[in-house]
């Protein structure tokens, strides 16, 4: 006889109570996997273009810069010469530590991002010393307007006390203790010359690039300041007043 009872009909042919079972059991859900990108195809060229766009950056704020040094060092005009010894290569600003009069202490590299006119000394300062320190003054005031962008420094290479007579013309000047073993490893004399016979000129990016005759006089005072009229020239669209 058969027995027609729903619970133990299986239309698959299966067990009774098969089918509610299946439909008891959690849903079931198969996750497929994301397509993995190459990325080093696709990275690679992305840095390279960021490099490119970097230099391009950096080309374009360097050009006035590497513009103004083309033309006072290499573009000159027939029978110009320069009356200052020009320093190749030149010499950057070495991290020394300094000293102010009133026992501050610093480095060397404070100075940069202004053009510095330099001497260097005891801090006895004879006849040749105070006569630098004057024509360092005379040849800042002599740029006129452009006299801002230049600054007045005085190394002093000893412990020797600077005399009060000098005060009133240092008001204007940066006066540093530096000691002078590591002074001679940055500037140099011409040859036969002292140290403290000669000015020295540093840019603004902090390079020794220019040092003036030894014993500068009245005539010789004329021909640095139209070399410095040139420096400031050539530098006008990237160098500013102001550190």
């Amino acid at each position: 006889m058969i027995n027609h009872n729903s619970d133990s009909y299986s239309p698959q042919g299966g067990q009774p109570g098969s089918a509610a079972a299946a439909q008891d059991q959690p849903l079931g859900l198969t996750v497929h996997a994301m397509p993995q990108l190459n990325q080093r195809s696709t990275r690679a060229p992305n840095t390279k273009a960021g490099r490119w766009k970097m230099l391009a950056v950096l080309l374009v704020c360097a050009s006035p810069v590497v513009a103004s040094y083309f033309t006072y060092y290499v573009v000159r005009p027939e029978g110009r010469r320069n009356f200052g010894d020009l320093i190749d290569p030149q010499r950057p600003l070495p991290a020394l530590a300094t000293q102010t009069l009133n026992g501050q202490r610093g480095k060397l590299t404070d100075l940069k991002d202004q053009w510095l006119l330099i001497s260097v000394s005891s801090g006895a300062c004879n006849a040749r010393c105070e006569q630098n320190l004057y024509f360092q003054r005379q040849l800042r005031e002599s740029l006129g307007k452009e006299k801002d962008r230049m600054d007045r420094v005085w190394l002093v290479s000893d412990e020797a006390p600077v005399s009060t007579a000098l005060q009133p013309a240092l008001a204007s000047s940066t006066v540093l203790r530096v000691a002078p073993a590591a002074i001679a490893q940055w500037l140099q004399p011409a040859a036969g010359q002292r140290l403290q016979d000669h000015i020295y000129v540093v840019d603004p990016l902090g390079n020794w690039m220019m040092r003036f005759p030894a014993n500068m006089d009245a005539a010789a005072a004329a021909s640095a300041k139209r070399d410095l009229e040139r420096l400031m020239r050539a530098s006008s669209s990237w160098d500013k007043e102001g550190r």
